[in-house]
């Protein structure tokens, strides 16, 4: 898929693209567009109006005995023309706030929902903290933007047009003319400096989730900077992302000071001519005082927002940098996806099939080469084999978190490839080796498991996994935080905890991967007790590193080098006397020899 904002050396179709793209999220409420821009034109017809008002005030006051003569009705419109700007004004805001609200929100949930529907290799790849605050910044650029663009610059230039329409309409064209001269120089100047700016910010905001990045992640490996104590070593490592961060502001922060003196020269230039030019014609006689105090009433009014103007264009750019990070989230390509007329898988007993399944995590990484094995429904089938044989690749391609590159995997007889993702995980439960928990309560996380079940199943399914007791010996119980990752619990008790969860899930197929190597010897064999039990009624498949514990599969798989190199029973790989006997006969040696006296 070609990726979005590729079109190198062209930010401005980039900006146009991530316009184009925010468009379909604002127009959701169009009623409430079309209703706040009409309180927006509303706003600046009264603020225009104020200064045609103030010059009859000012001409009727500059009469003799001017307290009779000046009407009153002028005075109360000039107060209620004030009020009606303001009025209008903050409609404006509370008629548009849900439109605003409503585009982050859903943009935002776009978002994490094509996060979660990405494969497992993103995620493995991924930067957690880069991509954290490239959602946080692109939310916040959405509300800017909307913001500046429809609140501030739209008013401003309605603003700017009719005062220039206004100038030539009552006096001479030349007033008009300076006017537009020095907005287009001014407008010249801004966009071409901001251009060049932006560079500028984008290597800020890139040094900026390096920094996050790298804080995030040493943060989360909190315990192995300690345990090796390198903590001066990763706050070097921070500060020196914080140091291309820091060169990259200061440029940022500079440029914006050179800038902000261009524009305040400009328009200083422009103000100055004008006021010349109507002086000149107030001591000719031919306009009144109230022409030049509406005159200077109008440059007060324009060129205030116009000097805000670069400001807010500069915001706009970098809204819209931050947004292009967001979209491009958006647009990662979907390793995995649903086929078009993808089905429902349709459980009748659970049997899986690999069939002659290749796959590599690169070409340059072939992990299956060509491995086939049945399970049959309510079977337990069990893969052992050294690190790195493809044992726990199995589990990820059955749960299609990779596609395979050749071959196929079917589950009574339909192909995981042609069935939903949603179907397809529902039917299979894991017990991984390496459990990781949410921070949140003990019972959040085994309810994860099935989040409709009741309080009833959730206590069952602690019961079967024995933690139980545990659970309500803590002085919470239930409402005990585990902790990030679950670090607060042991290794054992957070396994037990994914034991639990998977149980409460009550998948047709189960994979039990390492699923007791956390748990002491006492433990695992009641564990190991129950898991049989619980298999039995299921199509499970068991990847071990202790034989001990899958003696009684009904077939255990020997792996080596991606190949399936022996297969059967525990007992006639034994005499077979082959790979499955000389590692059954060194582990035993090696319990034996870690037997300790009672």
């Amino acid at each position: 898929m070609r990726r979005f904002g590729s079109d190198g050396g062209q930010p401005g179709t980039a900006d146009w693209r991530t316009v184009r793209l925010l468009l379909p999220y604002l127009w959701e409420y169009k009623w409430r567009v079309f209703i706040a821009l009409s309180f927006l034109i509303g706003a600046k017809l009264a603020v225009v109006s104020i200064p045609v008002v103030l010059k009859h005030i000012v001409d009727n006051l500059n009469q003799p005995h001017a307290l009779l003569t000046v009407p009153v009705a002028l005075l109360f419109g000039y107060g209620a023309l004030r009020l009606a700007s303001t009025v209008f004004s903050d409609m404006r805001d509370i008629v548009f706030a849900k439109v605003t609200q409503r585009a982050i929100r859903r943009v935002g949930l776009e978002v994490f929902k094509h996060l979660h529907s990405l494969s497992l290799r993103f995620h493995l790849e991924r930067q957690t903290g880069g991509v954290s605050r490239d959602i946080e910044r692109g939310a916040r650029g959405i509300s800017s933007l909307i913001h500046l663009s429809l609140f501030s610059v739209l008013p401003t230039l309605i603003e700017i047009s009719l005062v220039a329409g206004i100038l030539f309409a009552k006096f001479d064209w030349i007033y008009a003319a300076i006017t537009l001269v020095v907005l287009v120089i001014y407008i010249a100047l801004t966009v071409s400096i901001t251009e060049w700016r932006t560079k500028l910010r984008r290597q800020m905001n890139e040094m900026d989730s390096q920094a996050n990045t790298k804080a995030i992640d040493s943060l989360l490996n909190y315990e192995t900077v300690k345990y090796f104590g390198n903590e001066e070593f990763e706050a070097k490592r921070y500060d020196a992302s914080l140091q291309n961060w820091e060169v990259a502001a200061v440029k940022n922060q500079t440029s914006l000071g050179m800038l902000n003196a261009a524009q305040a020269a400009i328009i200083a230039i422009g103000v100055t001519i004008m006021l010349m030019r109507a002086s000149a014609g107030v001591v000719a006689g031919k306009l009144t005082v109230g022409d030049l105090v509406m005159i200077n009433a109008f440059l007060i009014q324009m060129f205030i927002p116009l000097n805000f103007l670069g400001v807010m264009y500069r915001e706009i750019k970098q809204s819209l940098t931050d947004i292009e990070r967001l979209f491009k989230l958006l647009h990662v390509n979907r390793e995995v996806a649903d086929a078009p007329d993808a089905k429902v898988l349709q459980i009748s007993g659970g049997a899986v099939c690999f069939e002659n399944v290749r796959f590599g995590y690169d070409k340059n990484r072939i992990i299956l080469r060509g491995v086939s094995f049945t399970i049959p429904a309510g079977h337990n089938v069990a893969v052992v084999g050294t690190s790195g044989a493809g044992k726990s690749t199995l589990s990820r391609l059955l749960y299609r978190f990779y596609e395979v590159n050749d071959g196929r995997i079917t589950i009574d007889g339909q192909e995981v490839r042609e069935v939903t993702q949603q179907s397809l995980r529902a039917a299979i439960g894991i017990v991984p080796q390496d459990t990781v928990l949410f921070n949140d309560s003990i019972y959040y996380n085994i309810a994860y498991g099935r989040p409709t079940a009741n309080r009833e199943e959730v206590v069952e399914a602690a019961r079967a996994a024995h933690i139980l007791q545990f659970i309500e010996s803590l002085p919470n119980t239930w409402d005990t935080t585990v902790g990030e990752r679950g670090l607060k619990l042991s290794g054992g008790e957070k396994q037990r905890v994914a034991i639990a969860r998977t149980l409460l899930k009550n998948p047709a197929i189960l994979i039990l991967d390492e699923a007791t190597s956390a748990l002491d010897t006492q433990t695992e064999k009641i564990i190991q007790a129950e898991l049989r039990e619980i298999a039995r009624t299921r199509t499970t498949l068991t990847i071990a590193h202790r034989l001990s514990t899958i003696v009684d599969a009904d077939q255990i798989l020997v792996m080596a080098q991606g190949q399936i190199v022996e297969r059967g029973s525990h007992r006639e790989l034994l005499m077979a006397d082959g790979v499955y006997a000389k590692l059954w006969a060194m582990q035993q040696q090696e319990e034996a020899e870690a037997v300790e006296p009672l």
